[in-house]
């Protein structure tokens, strides 16, 4: 008789944003005639632009010609998208990546799910609070969690590391010693952005205790303050001990399309004398047969000069957005964070609301959804997250609808 794996089981109730989905469903379906403004999942809005569009063209008339077919894709992506992201993305910062630590994927959220897989099930895990789901769940889904407290809502063998307004938002160093690190900046949910001298520490960190940082950097195209760091690679010593995923999706609107990579450095070696770079090739040959040639040769077109262009278009746009709705909320008296660095606003609830309350009430007293910061972790109660991916008029019409 079969067996299911019992660590699903352990996982409550279902994916934030897929229960977020079904509550704005059933009040949907209650009250069709009221107009809904999405705020709450960072799903992008804005066209592709012009240059990755023509790419999208021509690689799809390619695919029509003989001499000029593609089948698989090599085993860690064209090397022609991955030299122009060395070209782009890391010599211009003097961070010495070379192209064959490069492995193209079909988007950061599968590489930070699935990149546990080449760690011991006995390593311990360390993620800021509050953090994007899927790095606690994909370790749950592993076996490192053990039990959840129901009371404080935190894993039993995960290390917590409060993200709270008392230290600004940043991950401090713990007095625990974890084996793997996940950290994101700019952070998702909370917008905050770590310095150059904040994330040198942890890298120095994690050398000395011999742990690997798990790097998200998937929205450091909307850094806009200097001293941000854009790669952990601009931290000395870091190609000892950081693997760093990227993402086209909300720096090229790829969404839906598809795109990203990770870099794990050939200098990443565990204490038992493996290399991770060979693992994660193995991996990676084994269980995924490459990013269409389609998408990589759109993904090459957002790294020219043509498509940098339109890519920082995009993002002003958006960034536009977060400048109005963080001024917006605190004209109406708020208490927000982030929306400088990253397209996200971190805004406390009033008067202590809970985070799943304080939903429900603007959903269905102003028609907004916003997503619930408890989603995140313990230390998301309080906040919801807004996203800065809508259109510019329901971005305008959001706020007012705040104001009023």
């Amino acid at each position: 008789m079969f067996k299911v794996n019992q660590n699903y089981l352990r996982l409550p109730g279902s994916y934030l944003f897929s229960e977020i989905g079904k509550r704005v469903a059933a009040w949907q379906t209650e009250h069709p005639e009221k107009e809904i403004i999405r705020l709450g999942i960072g799903d992008v809005t804005r066209p592709l632009s012009p240059a990755v569009i023509r790419a999208l063209h021509e690689a799809v008339d390619e695919m029509a010609h003989e001499d000029t077919f593609h089948g698989y894709s090599p085993d860690l992506g064209y090397e022609f998208l991955r030299e122009a992201i060395v070209r782009r993305d890391f010599a211009p910062r003097g961070c010495k990546i070379s192209p064959d630590e490069i492995f193209v994927s079909d988007g950061s959220k599968c590489d930070s799910a699935n990149i546990q897989e080449i760690f011991s099930p006995e390593c311990i895990v360390a993620v800021c609070d509050p953090v994007y789901p899927v790095y606690v769940d994909s370790n749950v889904m592993a076996g490192r969690s053990g039990a959840l407290d129901t009371v404080s809502g935190r894993w039993e063998r995960i290390i917590y590391l409060p993200c709270t307004e008392e230290n600004g938002f940043v991950p401090e160093i713990p007095e625990e010693t974890p084996d793997l690190i996940y950290l994101c900046s700019p952070n998702n949910p909370t917008g905050t952005a770590m310095t150059l001298e904040q994330l040198q520490a942890w890298v120095d960190y994690a050398n000395r205790v011999s742990a690997v940082i798990l790097f998200d950097a998937a929205y450091e195209a909307y850094i806009s303050e200097p001293g941000i760091p854009h790669s952990i690679y601009e931290c000395r010593g870091a190609k000892t001990c950081a693997i760093e995923l990227r993402s086209f999706s909300k720096t090229a609107g790829f969404t839906g399309v598809r795109l990203g990579y990770t870099v794990v450095p050939k200098a990443l070696i565990s204490a038992d004398g493996v290399s991770l770079h060979r693992l994660w090739a193995r991996r990676h040959g084994t269980k995924f047969n490459g990013a269409s040639y389609i998408q990589q040769r759109a993904g090459a077109a957002v790294l020219t000069e043509e498509g940098q262009q339109e890519v920082w278009d995009m993002i002003d746009y958006y960034m536009e957005n977060a400048r109005i709705i963080r001024k917006g909320l605190m004209e109406a008296g708020l208490t927000v964070y982030g929306g400088i660095n990253a397209p996200y606003i971190w805004l406390k609830t009033p008067q202590g609301q809970g985070s799943w309350d304080y939903f429900d009430f603007l959903l269905k007293n102003l028609g907004i959804v916003v997503t619930p910061g408890a989603g995140f972790g313990p230390c998301g109660e309080g906040f919801v997250r807004l996203t800065a991916f809508g259109s510019l008029e329901n971005t305008r019409k959001a706020i007012a609808r705040f104001r009023a």
